[in-house]
């Protein structure tokens, strides 16, 4: 058994050193085709979308880092029970959930939704995506959890927003994040060292340390903040209900649209809460594509312009009083456009 085991791991080891040669080849121009290259030299990246490797680092043999754990049988997402989570349980949910709604909104934790245009001058939207895809394969070498991931893209951008960076340092900026979002999140997070090495030693562990202070005294050591992740947790549970399929699918389905959110540029200007719920909302219909809402919008629609039901006022006269915020009254626009649901004709086509 132990033999199968050090088989298996020695396999992905050989793959990510023939992956790492080729991309040595590449940058000294002695491949005949385009490889992948390392992401530290973006010198004559494009805005063509290229792919980065990761050079794996062989098992750990300081103490630190290397931990031993149980064999699981399955796989599973991030699933903690409510009673150990209380963003989980019912009586805080509401208190909990208007809170992070708060804190989202601070734009002391938001980055510029246009910083690439108004900030920078040397790194561009698709260098940033080649960025955070190669750390997803950094998080998955180490084993972090999702939340590190996502915070050390949320550092990333909210840095960009700050600070004129040039490309030759995208790469240093990126281990320097992900290294402060595993102090942050995780109980054994990787050494400095660690960081240098995934890197191919491109930068030295004086220069990581120097980016990673630069990073918090940007940032204000404010290093918290609700991520697509946080809301996700509560969105998929409410939002898997009634779906004809497992709660692991439709749990991992909503974690691969959430990250994918985190490769594109132009997610940055959604808030955090916004794309859980459209990740939720994709999941529930690509698994029941028969269900449509947008027959149940439109008769929504109908009932608030009093079109429907017309005579029937108790709920109308209800909800215009102040206690309500008179929300009965809020105005709406007589149609809503067709275009709005183009979107399930195209989705279809697609599946």
């Amino acid at each position: 058994m132990a033999t199968s085991e050090n088989n298996s791991s020695a396999r992905p080891q050989r793959e990510a050193k023939k992956r790492a040669a080729a991309a040595i080849s590449q940058i000294h121009g002695n491949a005949a085709k385009k490889k992948r290259v390392v992401l530290g030299d973006v010198t004559n990246v494009s805005s063509s979308d290229v792919a980065v490797s990761v050079s794996k680092k062989p098992v750990q043999t300081h103490k630190n880092v290397k931990l031993e754990k149980p064999a699981a049988p399955v796989a599973t997402p991030e699933k903690v029970e409510e009673r150990h989570d209380p963003q989980l349980c019912g009586p805080y949910v509401s208190d909990i959930y208007e809170y992070l709604r708060g804190m989202e909104v601070d734009p002391s934790k938001r980055p510029l939704m246009d910083y690439v245009q108004k900030i920078q001058r040397d790194v561009n939207a698709n260098m940033r995506g080649v960025l955070v895809d190669w750390l997803v394969e950094v998080a998955e070498e180490y084993k972090l959890v999702s939340d590190t991931l996502y915070f050390s893209v949320a550092y990333i951008d909210r840095f960009l927003s700050l600070n004129i960076l040039s490309r030759q340092r995208l790469q240093l900026l990126g281990v320097a994040s992900m290294l402060i979002a595993s102090k942050y999140e995780e109980i054994k997070p990787p050494e400095v060292e660690d960081f240098c090495y995934i890197t191919d030693n491109t930068y030295s562990k004086e220069e990581v340390v120097n980016m990673e202070a630069e990073i918090l005294k940007a940032l204000k050591f404010e290093l918290g903040g609700p991520t697509v992740k946080t809301f996700l947790r509560r969105f998929s549970r409410v939002g898997q209900e009634g779906v004809d399929t497992s709660d692991l699918q439709f749990e991992f389905l909503s974690c691969y649209l959430a990250e994918l959110s985190l490769l594109d540029y132009n997610c940055i200007k959604f808030l955090p809460s916004l794309v859980a719920a459209s990740v939720v909302f994709l999941a529930r219909f690509m698994f029941s594509t028969k269900t449509h809402p947008w027959e149940c919008v439109l008769n929504l629609h109908d009932l608030y312009l009093s079109r429907r039901g017309a005579s029937l006022q108790a709920v109308r006269e209800k909800y215009k009083q102040h206690k309500f915020k008179c929300v009965a009254t809020t105005p709406s626009p007589p149609e809503i456009p067709l275009s709005f649901f183009e979107f399930e004709g195209q989705i279809l086509r697609q599946l």
